[in-house]
């Protein structure tokens, strides 16, 4: 089994049981953001989370053994996204990039935030105007180091 085909399944379990990806990220005590990316292929579970996960979906033990295996991360089809939600991202980076590196810099010095020692918070704001979109990325700071 492919874990394409464990995506699969699990996003078609978890519309036909009307669950949320925050039901599936309480039920193994993690944030709903680090849930979803894991259900869809981006991140690894332990042997406990896999088997509550794949309770709560009837997966099968095959599945629940892929979703214990460290996935190829990275998960886009293309080089520019065609979705239009990930396409905002692609047009903000394109957009904003610049300017967030060298605020970055500024304050921290040469090096990158961390995607790994990292967390993310995504929540809805209400506004008269139209709800808003917030997310919060937190990532550490890795300097460049000389050698």
């Amino acid at each position: 089994m492919k874990r394409t085909d464990v995506t699969d399944l699990i996003l078609v379990a978890k519309i036909a049981k009307g669950l949320k990806w925050d039901d599936l990220g309480k039920a193994i005590g993690l944030s709903k953001e680090w849930t979803t990316a894991a259900l869809l292929g981006q991140m690894t579970l332990d042997v406990e989370q896999a088997t509550i996960i794949g309770k709560m979906l009837d997966l099968p033990a095959e599945a629940i053994a892929a979703l214990q295996v460290v996935p190829y991360k990275g998960s886009l089809p293309s080089a520019v996204p065609t979705d239009p939600l990930i396409y905002r991202f692609y047009e903000l980076i394109n957009v904003y990039g610049t300017s967030i590196k060298a605020l970055i810099h500024e304050e921290f010095g040469d090096g990158i935030m961390s995607a790994i020692d990292f967390s993310m918070d995504i929540s809805r704001v209400a506004d008269p105007k139209g709800d808003r979109v917030k997310i919060v990325l937190n990532g550490k700071f890795l300097p460049y180091k000389t050698y």
